[in-house]
């Protein structure tokens, strides 16, 4: 089978729940001045501050507002499976807080052809760099399954591409014929780790993850915080409920064989030492141990 990617036809994904109108709509006139997209939006109750904009735009193929709030996971695999059956190749994934700059497609589609004709296998997905819009920080390529070298290590015979285990999925272009092999999103993850578990899932079936300076896109991780770590980009900060799925999530994950022992053993730790930061530090503890405790519990309920 060819893997020339020389006619790539794709279409943009944009996942909303509760958005800033302002900051959404500024998110689609971008996208909307370079390709096609569809909204899908998980029962937002402000939506009509921002439906009859996104559908004016000239390149809204279409938008989805969903009966009630079925996930992160779920809403992304309403919209790839729509752009699959509408003809597209290939899907690119966007969080209703993100920005991108005006060639981002065309970069984007620069680096799939680049990356497709330098890796030795098929290429499942390239990411963007991830620059946060707080502190101007750009987030490195990690390779999960090296002890040394993690973090961008270049695909021989470039200086713009990157090896990686693991893709940010907003901004990221993922092939749907390589979609259609790997499987969907997680459904039952809902919010948290959906990413990280697709793209483990896509490494242990043979496929190649890259990442890419050709463009960046801005974007934030979390929620905003005056705490000094959180502004460094050192510790994320999530609601407690957000908690509940991080830690549920990630001890499923733990349990699949597929999910590299390298991450394993550095995300445990990790894991402690933000429980014990959230306890001592947060004026929310209470809340956080409650879901956290909620969490480890309900493991065994992710399918």
């Amino acid at each position: 089978m060819s893997k020339s990617v020389s006619k790539i036809s794709a279409c943009a994904i944009i996942i909303t729940y509760q958005p800033e109108p302002a900051v959404l709509l500024s998110l689609l006139q971008q996208i909307s001045a370079q390709a096609d997209f569809i909204l899908i939006d998980n029962a937002s109750t402000n939506v009509q501050e921002f439906l009859p904009q996104a559908q004016a735009l000239p390149r809204c193929r279409q938008v989805q507002v969903l009966e009630r709030n079925v996930g992160l996971a779920a809403a992304m695999n309403i919209g790839l499976a729509w752009v699959r059956d509408a003809g597209y190749g290939y899907a690119l994934l966007f969080d209703q807080d993100s920005q991108v700059p005006a060639t981002f497609f065309a970069d984007m589609h620069a680096a799939y052809i680049e990356a497709d004709r330098l890796c030795d296998h098929r290429v499942a997905a390239v990411g963007p760099r991830i620059v946060s819009p707080v502190n101007n920080r750009a987030m490195p390529f990690k390779l999960f399954s090296r002890w040394f070298r993690r973090s961008d290590l270049r695909v021989s015979g470039t200086q713009r591409l990157y090896r990686a285990d693991f893709l940010i999925s907003s901004g990221c272009m993922l092939s749907l014929a390589a979609l259609e092999q790997i499987g969907p999103m997680r459904e039952s993850y809902f919010i948290d780790n959906v990413d990280l578990e697709w793209c483990f899932r896509a490494r242990s079936q043979g496929y190649q993850l890259v990442g890419t300076d050709m463009t960046v896109l801005h974007h934030s991780i979390g929620v905003a915080s005056d705490n000094p770590l959180v502004k460094r980009g050192w510790v994320v900060s999530h609601s407690p409920l957000r908690s509940y799925y991080s830690t549920r999530n990630r001890f499923a994950l733990y349990r699949e064989p597929y999910a590299p022992l390298g991450w394993k053993l550095r995300d445990f730790p990790r894991f402690v030492l933000k429980t014990l930061w959230l306890l001592l530090c947060s004026p929310q503890r209470v809340e956080y141990w409650r879901e956290i405790r909620r969490g480890l519990a309900d493991v065994g309920s992710v399918a």
